[in-house]
């Protein structure tokens, strides 16, 4: 298994691989390690961050046997989105490997060193003869394979009555392939999923798949809780705003913070005030977090404890196992002052 199959694990190289390896998925399941711990990371990073890139360094068996894993486990997981994430997930990953490993002087060469070149990423996609550098910067696409890369993309441009047609080639700009090949790999992730899972392999998973769900469970927003009353938060969520605005949450604090706001139903623009952050990657987490495809349930008061993210508990905390059964009490308080 090389570093070129752990970088790009949907590659048909990469499958062959496996295969060659003689590599029995209910077997390694049923071992877990690193390749299930990094399966996990891949769907949960997925979901919640929108990336699969690794938090930590994984060899190259694991990197690459965990893609199997976390198709299985995202095939598993019960919640809406969850497919069309982690194949977005997966692609912007690639999308930043590869766009880093086409270098100016190399395009259309063979790949080096465990880097992917164009033309293999293009052979990849049965596009290897389709594609020709012009050597003004742009690419001359048949129009063939230009109508297949570019039929999943939304958008004026990508209409080919906006494009420039010259005999048989549809001339796309170097990022503009970028983004064709990035939404190819997108659509490659995404195929065949969800899987039908064989009862051995889904039983194996059992406690990653609930662990899974706990965290990233969608959101049954009530009535009680559609309002966004900061002096209703629990001690917790007001705290973790606290530290938002000096930049001292952690990763699980920020999670239970942003999918607990999403829950009240707050626009962006009010939470970037409460915390004082407009910056575009806060936009963009919260609105995965709060999007009406997947939104995600803030983590359970027991939850928090473990991640030591429960702050100054109160009186109400003792009689409550949830931030949102907190709030929600507390905002018929609010009401009845």
């Amino acid at each position: 298994m090389q570093r070129i199959h752990a970088r790009y694990p949907f590659l048909s190289a990469a499958r062959e691989a496996v295969e060659a390896a003689d590599v029995d998925l209910a077997s390694v399941v049923r071992e877990g390690g690193a390749p299930v711990e990094r399966g996990v990371e891949r769907v949960e990073r997925a979901l919640v961050d929108g990336t699969v890139a690794a938090n930590r360094s994984w060899s190259a068996r694991a990197e690459l046997l965990s893609y199997p894993v976390a198709r299985v486990l995202v095939s598993l997981v019960d919640v809406p989105g969850a497919v069309e994430k982690y194949a977005r997930a997966e692609a912007t990953l690639a999308y930043e490997r590869f766009t880093d490993d086409f270098d100016e002087e190399t395009q259309l060469k063979s790949t080096e060193d465990g880097t992917l070149s164009l033309d293999a990423l293009l052979s990849d996609f049965d596009a290897g003869g389709d594609v020709r550098p012009t050597g003004d910067g742009t690419f001359a696409v048949r129009v063939g394979t230009y109508l297949e890369l570019a039929a999943p993309l939304s958008g004026t441009r990508w209409r080919l009555a906006t494009r420039v047609l010259d005999d048989g080639d549809v001339t796309a700009s170097r990022r503009e392939l970028y983004e064709l090949l990035r939404e190819a790999v997108r659509v490659r992730v995404a195929d065949g999923l969800p899987l039908s899972v064989p009862d051995p392999i889904a039983g194996a998973l059992d406690t990653e798949v609930a662990d899974l769900h706990d965290t990233l469970a969608p959101v049954e927003r009530t009535d009680g809780v559609d309002r966004f009353e900061p002096s209703a938060f629990p001690p917790c969520v007001q705290t973790l705003v606290a530290r938002a605005r000096d930049g001292e949450t952690s990763a699980t604090g920020r999670f239970a913070l942003l999918t607990f706001l999403a829950s009240t139903g707050a626009e962006f623009e009010r939470v970037a005030t409460l915390l004082d952050d407009a910056s575009v990657d806060l936009r963009e987490q919260y609105e995965r977090l709060a999007g009406d495809d997947a939104q995600f349930a803030p983590p359970s008061c027991e939850t928090m404890q473990s991640n030591g993210d429960c702050y100054d508990p109160d009186e109400l905390c003792e009689t409550i196992n949830h931030p949102l059964a907190y709030y929600e009490q507390r905002l018929e308080l609010v009401e009845g002052e």
